[in-house]
């Protein structure tokens, strides 16, 4: 009886079968009815075949020098250019691609400025393929918009290269399972350019887990809370406008890695514990309809009102374990960033922006002194061996340095890299199933198991391995 009236609940606020078809990635999602939706949502954890062995602790022989190319050099990419060439000689880069030119020969020449000699590919839509058929690549880095980014990661595997993409890696579920299904198939890795995991407070939080500090985790919050409004609007911010217009089609988080992949780490999600079911909601939209009325009137979204996606999702996740994380997604309000970073254990409880910690059932905030002891003793090795080379090279206070040589690194030395497909997934799949949870009256809805059940298995991370 109990799930007989969850089925009608369902049905009942179905809104839109057509858009949940949208979020899966199935084909003829425009003529998908309300049986095809529902059945679509009971299949979501349904048991896949896999296309070749799993990529879990995927290794390659070393490579002296990684020879890279890129795919996008705008906003971001443009960033990681220029870090890849501070990493010379043990990597190189070889080529670069961006449709517009003018952005491609500026990366070029920051990469000649900097010893180094690439080939550029710009000016016709699939330029990057043409790119991705040379012999003299290793590794990809795509940072492109989110519509393009598993079209290239799945073709450039196919090519024999490996990947590594920008957040998230896909949003629909289909997308998400090609990624993990070529992965798979041609043994290449599909790494997500996750920034954050590599954050001097992340790592730290990281090693005090490891260490037993916060003892048994029960509890994680996280976050993208971020005033993107002016950069949304602007007609020479993003590429033709891209991300504002996921705002139009779209309800749900649309950006959940940067302050999940961090949690889903001190958790071990697809290291003993995985991420069963989420339930989302979102607030009003009120925010992108009133500052539409504020920029220039021959702006494409001049007093556009016809917005889908709330100013505030909220999205909680219960995992295998019975741990708790909330996950929001803010890009609208006039707030002060956050990505939270809360994690709760039996001994210690932290959260982020400011960074605060209590311990030991006490009633109050350790002193900022008293903290920073603590943090100073867990810090992880790899921000104390870099320090001279973070200060020089920077990225989002040095994060994105410390994830481009680790990336490197770990080919250089052939071992695993900290992050794989299967986390890409996990972590980006949280979109497509926050909006069927929208769709479905806020209904719970279940994770694929992309790891066909090798979660299970208790695994250390290579960046708590292999420094």
């Amino acid at each position: 009886m109990e799930n007989s009236k969850s089925n009608f609940d369902r049905r009942k606020f179905l809104k839109s079968s057509a858009l949940v078809g949208t979020f899966l990635g199935l084909p003829g999602a425009a003529a998908f009815g309300q049986s095809d939706a529902d059945k679509a949502i009971d299949n979501l954890t349904a048991k896949r075949p896999s296309y070749g062995k799993s990529v879990i602790g995927l290794k390659t022989s070393p490579i002296e020098q990684v020879k890279v190319a890129f795919i996008g050099v705008g906003n971001r990419g443009s960033g990681h250019v220029k870090q890849m060439a501070a990493l010379y000689p043990k990597a190189i880069i070889t080529a670069i691609c961006d449709i517009r030119e003018a952005y491609a020969q500026k990366s070029v020449d920051l990469a000649n400025e900097m010893g180094q000699n690439p080939k550029m590919y710009s000016g016709k839509e699939e330029a990057w393929k043409e790119m991705l058929q040379r012999d003299d690549i290793d590794l990809v880095i795509i940072a492109t918009p989110w519509v393009d980014h598993v079209p290239m990661c799945v073709y450039a595997m196919q090519q024999g290269k490996h990947v590594a993409v920008e957040v998230p890696a896909a949003y629909t579920v289909e997308d998400c399972w090609k990624l993990v299904d070529t992965a798979e198939e041609t043994q290449r890795n599909c790494m997500m350019l996750e920034n954050v995991c590599y954050g001097d407070e992340e790592l730290t939080l990281l090693q005090m887990v490891n260490k037993g500090y916060f003892g048994t985790l029960t509890h994680g919050e996280a976050a993208y809370i971020h005033d993107l409004r002016e950069s949304m609007f602007s007609k020479t911010g993003y590429y033709n406008q891209w991300r504002i217009r996921h705002h139009i089609k779209y309800d749900g988080n649309l950006y959940p890695t940067h302050g999940l992949g961090p949690v889903a780490q001190y958790m071990g999600i697809n290291r003993g514990d995985r991420f069963g079911h989420l339930v989302s909601m979102s607030s009003l939209e009120a925010n992108l309809s009133e500052y539409g009325k504020t920029v220039e009137p021959d702006n494409e979204f001049y007093k556009y009102t016809d917005f889908k996606h709330g100013d505030m999702n909220t999205t909680l996740i219960k995992t295998a374990k019975g741990r708790t994380i909330m996950v929001q997604h803010d890009v609208a309000s006039p707030r002060v960033y956050s990505r939270i970073n809360a994690l709760s254990g039996t001994n210690a409880f932290h959260t982020g922006y400011p960074s605060r910690l209590s311990v030991n059932g006490k009633h109050e905030w350790l002193t900022e002194e008293e903290r920073a002891e603590v943090f100073q003793k867990y810090k992880h090795p790899i921000w104390n061996k870099l320090k001279d080379e973070i200060a020089k090279n920077g990225g989002h206070g040095g994060m994105d340095f410390v994830m481009l040589y680790r990336l490197i690194d770990c080919y250089n030395k052939g071992i695993m890299l900290d992050q794989d497909v299967y986390d890409a997934a996990d972590w980006s799949v949280v979109t497509p199933l926050s909006g069927i949870s929208i769709q479905t009256g806020n209904a719970p809805v279940k994770f694929p198991d992309f790891t066909r059940g090798k979660w299970q298995e208790e695994r250390a991370l290579g960046i708590m391995a292999n420094v």
